[in-house]
């Protein structure tokens, strides 16, 4: 798994690379159908928010004043693209650095005519550190991030007690942070991780039911069938 030549991403600096320091994530190399392809050429422009140093400004990206909720590694896009429909009075940033599953949300935010849905093409850690005002987000979902299962690779792992701090910064007063896993020795260090956050608090004792805002994916249903355990994990900002 390494960076495509095309992809922005691969374009950044050695500076840039210093500064990002440990990735939480490398670019699969997955085929990108021709939908998705032409969704990232012609609907990516459309939907999507660019990659950029400065904040957000919530209302001149939607054209209104709602609450917003961010999603970090959105995959392909199913689920986020079932709660910004059923939700139409909140607006809704998926964050993804994988082609085809930005392909695919982008089609659906199309053939849905999805109006409080946009895209962010660009490394997570980078939007939050640059993009996200303090305090300023109703809530973040982190649904399935990756495990990397080799204890080797658990450095890698997105959900680091610095991360998680800096998502609770900017999270709003009484905003929420929903994180759901299927690899039970995460979901255990992340329910640490999350515990030991002094601006959250759980709201439940350890792990939460799964809340009616979080539509099953296919990938879930598949696990549940075979006997995986899901994880959520619902902590609200002090």
């Amino acid at each position: 798994m390494t960076w495509t030549a095309d992809d922005p991403a691969s374009t950044e600096s050695s500076g840039d690379r210093a500064r990002r320091g440990i990735r939480s994530f490398v670019l699969r190399q997955g085929r990108t159908s021709p939908a998705q392809a032409r969704a990232l050429e012609v609907l990516l422009p459309r939907y999507g928010i660019g990659a950029t140093a400065a904040a957000l400004d919530y209302p001149s990206v939607f054209g209104r004043e709602v609450p917003v909720t961010l999603e970090i590694g959105f995959g392909m896009g199913d689920a986020t693209a079932k709660i910004a429909a059923e939700y139409p009075q909140r607006d809704f940033i998926g964050i993804e650095v994988h082609g085809p599953g930005v392909g695919s949300l982008l089609n659906r935010i199309d053939a849905m005519r999805l109006t409080n849905l946009r895209v962010i093409r660009h490394d997570a850690v980078a939007v939050i550190r640059d993009m996200i005002p303090m305090a300023s987000l109703a809530a973040i979902h982190v649904y399935f991030p990756d495990p990397w299962p080799k204890k080797r690779h658990h450095k890698r792992r997105l959900m680091s007690p610095a991360f998680v701090h800096e998502l609770a910064m900017r999270l709003a007063r009484d905003g929420y942070l929903h994180v759901a896993s299927d690899w039970p020795d995460y979901a255990e260090e992340m329910l640490a991780t999350l515990s030991g956050e002094s601006l959250l608090a759980n709201q439940a004792e350890g792990f939460a039911q799964r809340p009616a805002w979080r539509p099953q994916t296919r990938f879930e249903m598949r696990g549940l069938a075979r006997g995986h355990p899901v994880f959520d994990l619902l902590f609200l900002r002090r």
